[in-house]
């Protein structure tokens, strides 16, 4: 029953990576969070474990994601590059300080970072210096605070990278699109962070990988991949406000349950 939870995981994950560009990082952590709970695994451990396990799934979602989007000529491919410097290095960075902060913590940190991605995106709050895509250095920094913030949350960015794109004039296709492709890298440094940092944990389950969670690695993999395609070809379907609005409720959704 744990291996079809992971299934039915995979496959919804799958549709939010390709449809709102979140590598679905923001359903997997809370339902892993919480399957770990009935388990029975440590309560020091499960959250980092779901937050690494996230991040490694991300890598087989995003590959089938950034395929869709390519197609669909919305990858803006010099974004992603430039950005991609500072992700390596920032979410690298990000798995070894999620290691300092305490489960439960942790936990709130991501349902309050949720919510005010939300309102930020249901009430249009923009900066208002931010005029046009900013050159090679700015995008590079920015890499590294959704690489660093990314790896914490065990997301692919997307919530962070979608409205940093937005509010820089892209399209919400163009966004999500992009998101999707920097979703790539910060998974596999920031999945790579956290074998590292759990690889000594003795409070680990069996068929772990430092703090990755191999059964459920394998059950979210198989699904995702295939669900990413659909959620991609959808996301071109759909108006861009309310793609928006739906990306939103999503965040909120996932904040709540994590504060509650």
């Amino acid at each position: 029953m744990e291996f079809v939870l992971y299934l039915v995981l995979g496959a919804c994950a799958g549709v939010l990576a390709g449809l709102f560009g979140v590598g679905g990082g923001l359903i997997i952590v809370p339902v892993l969070v919480y399957s770990f709970t009935l388990q029975g695994m440590a309560a020091d451990v499960l959250t980092h474990l779901a937050v690494g396990t996230s991040l490694a799934t991300i890598v087989f979602t995003s590959i089938n994601s950034i395929l869709a989007h390519h197609r669909k000529k919305a990858v803006l491919w010099p974004i992603v590059i430039w950005m991609t410097v500072g992700i390596v290095f920032g979410s690298a960075i990000g798995g070894i300080t999620a290691s300092y902060i305490q489960g439960p913590v942790l936990q709130k940190i991501i349902g309050t970072f949720a919510i005010l991605v939300a309102l930020q995106m249901v009430l249009d709050i923009r900066p208002t210096a931010s005029k046009g895509i900013p050159g090679r250095s700015g995008l590079t920094v920015a890499g590294v605070i959704v690489g660093w913030a990314s790896a914490i949350f065990g997301i692919g960015g997307g919530s962070l990278t979608v409205p940093f794109l937005t509010w820089r004039s892209a399209s919400m296709q163009q966004a999500v699109a992009t998101s999707a492709a920097c979703g790539l890298p910060i998974a596999i440094f920031g999945a790579l962070s956290f074998i590292f940092v759990g690889w000594h944990e003795d409070s680990l389950p069996e068929w772990s990988l430092g703090f990755v969670y191999l059964p459920a690695l394998a059950g979210i993999a198989l699904t995702s991949m295939i669900f990413a395609r659909f959620g991609a070809v959808l996301a071109h379907k759909l108006s861009p406000r309310l793609l928006k609005r739906l990306f939103a409720l999503l965040l909120f959704s996932v904040g709540l349950s994590f504060l509650l």
